[in-house]
């Protein structure tokens, strides 16, 4: 049975046989997907298959496009030296991809509730394959900059959408499931990203981290291009201008505030601290703006989402994770290659074992979330986070590299437990019309914890390890305990994610019904 035997969903058309009106908004496509089509084992079978379909190509596109934001990490000596530019700005390949993520994520909710499925998947897309073969093809620094923020606004986009359609098509029971595929994008992806630049830059040129990824993205581009339906029902949503004006002041300053506090990136004639100042003077008004559009439903991103007490807990747990995700990301190959002394490549096999054992264990934390709920997962993999960060503040400059490689493997275990529940259970806390808000809330959140993550860190690190070399202490010596430090301060950070994992509860069905996924 074709796609075009079933509803409309393009236009949210009834058949002959459905109930009077299809309802708007980001659930309606699978109200009507429930109510309207044929009920018979056909019409079940070839709807389950079109969600598969669906679901499949988003979670292999979003891979593609979420492991670049970490594979620049082992790149950047590499670049600094072909292309001949400073530290200084060879960092904002890096933060420029996070800044821009920051501004665009936020817009998301309007553009999922303006737009339908394909064209915003191939927007999506054709903007990370555009800045693929842009970044392969630069002649320089100035060139790849540009190159990067196109890939950051298809890699934007397509977060928000994946989540979006997964709340849309897939029932209560089974949305853990298909959440710990999504948890395999999300913390997997830049777990993996530095393994994968280090390999390649092992045997080849630093352009041919985009070159292996672009005939990918654009063959993900053409089979969702063609195969994609459009799954949601798209309404008239308002653009305020006002609202994206604050929120690329209040979340980009926020980021770029926080990567300057690290001491990088940092403009001369602006004090490090005066971005994130702006940041959250321009952040404080953009919420204060919000409130003021949701009462007639006009807001960009709709705060109401935090009214649910359970998606609140979830995302306060989901930074204090993604914070130990990100700041470990930098600290460790850090540790390995100024303290411990291992080359990038090694570095880069080191950590990959980690991000193998998060995508092996997502499906299997899925299931059981389905089966027991949030509790049984979020306690255990709080507690062994917390614990991991306790022992690493134990690091010497004489560790073995195998006790840093089981630190690492625990740590993914616990962070693998953690991901999947928070996702399912804030985003199914909500109901349908906020589906498309909340994914952004999400997508925020994450980078916004992980540019904390990296400064925080960062600057501990650097500001420990400066002080005492001031007093004659041995460089080594003292980034050791500038580590210890950091680490210190994440193990006291993630004390509240241990609290916090008791009152996460699995949500009840507040969606009133979806289309099922099929298994």
């Amino acid at each position: 049975m074709s796609d075009k035997t079933l509803p409309d969903l393009r236009k949210g058309e009834p058949t002959a046989t459905a109930a009077p009106a299809v309802p708007a908004g980001a659930a309606g496509a699978a109200r009507a997907a429930a109510t309207a089509a044929p009920t018979g084992p056909d019409a079940d079978a070839a709807l389950a298959a079109r969600n598969r379909l669906v679901i499949g190509i988003l979670l292999v596109s979003a891979f593609i496009v979420i492991l670049n934001e970490t594979i620049m990490s082992v790149a950047l000596p590499r670049l600094m030296e072909d292309l001949v530019i400073p530290a200084e700005s060879a960092q904002w390949l890096t933060t420029a991809f996070m800044l821009t993520m920051a501004v665009v994520i936020p817009i998301t909710g309007f553009l999922l509730q303006r737009f339908n499925t394909r064209p915003v998947f191939i927007a999506a897309m054709g903007l990370f394959s555009i800045g693929t073969f842009v970044a392969a093809t630069a002649p320089g620094f100035e060139v790849l900059l540009v190159a990067r923020v196109i890939q950051a606004c298809g890699t934007a986009i397509m977060m928000p959408l994946l989540m979006t359609t997964v709340m849309t098509l897939v029932a209560p029971a089974s949305r853990g499931r298909t959440m710990g595929n999504i948890s395999i994008v999300i913390s997997v992806a830049p777990a993996i990203g530095p393994t994968i630049s280090g390999l390649i830059l092992s045997v080849l040129d630093w352009r041919w981290m985009f070159w292996l990824v672009l005939p990918i993205a654009v063959a993900g581009l053409i089979v969702g291009a063609l195969r994609i339906p459009n799954v949601t029902t798209p309404r008239k949503a308002p653009f305020d201008v006002l609202s994206v004006v604050l929120s690329v002041f209040g979340f980009g300053g926020l980021v770029y505030g926080l990567t300057t506090i690290g001491g990088a990136n940092a403009v001369s004639w602006m004090p490090s601290w005066g971005p994130l100042v702006i940041g959250i003077v321009a952040l404080a008004a953009f919420v204060l703006r919000q409130l003021q559009l949701q009462r007639t439903d006009r807001a960009l991103l709709d705060l109401r989402t935090f009214l649910s007490k359970n998606f609140t807990l979830s995302i306060v747990m989901f930074a204090i994770s993604m914070m130990a995700l990100f700041g470990t990301l930098i600290l460790l190959p850090l540790y390995l290659q100024n303290v411990l002394r291992l080359d990038t490549l090694s570095t880069g096999l080191l950590l990959l074992p980690g991000g193998l054992v998060m995508g092996v264990l997502a499906p299997f934390v899925g299931r059981i979330y389905d089966r027991r709920g949030p509790m049984v997962l979020l306690v255990p993999g709080a507690i062994i986070v917390s614990g991991v960060l306790w022992s690493l503040t134990q690091v010497t400059s004489t560790t073995p590299v195998p006790l840093i490689l089981v630190a690492h493997i625990v740590l993914s275990v616990g962070l693998a437990l953690l991901f999947t529940p928070l996702f399912t259970a804030s985003l199914g806390s909500l109901k349908p019309a906020l589906y498309s808000h909340g994914s952004a809330v999400v997508g925020t959140v994450q980078q916004v914890a992980g540019a904390a993550g990296t400064a925080v860190f960062v600057t501990l690190m650097s500001t420990r390890a400066a002080s005492l070399v001031a007093t004659g202490a041995d460089p080594i010596l003292a980034q050791t305990d500038g580590i210890r430090a950091a680490f210190l301060v994440g193990a006291i950070v993630s004390v509240g994610a241990v609290v916090v994992s008791f009152f996460v509860r699995k949500p009840a069905d507040v969606q009133g019904g979806s289309a099922p996924l099929g298994h």
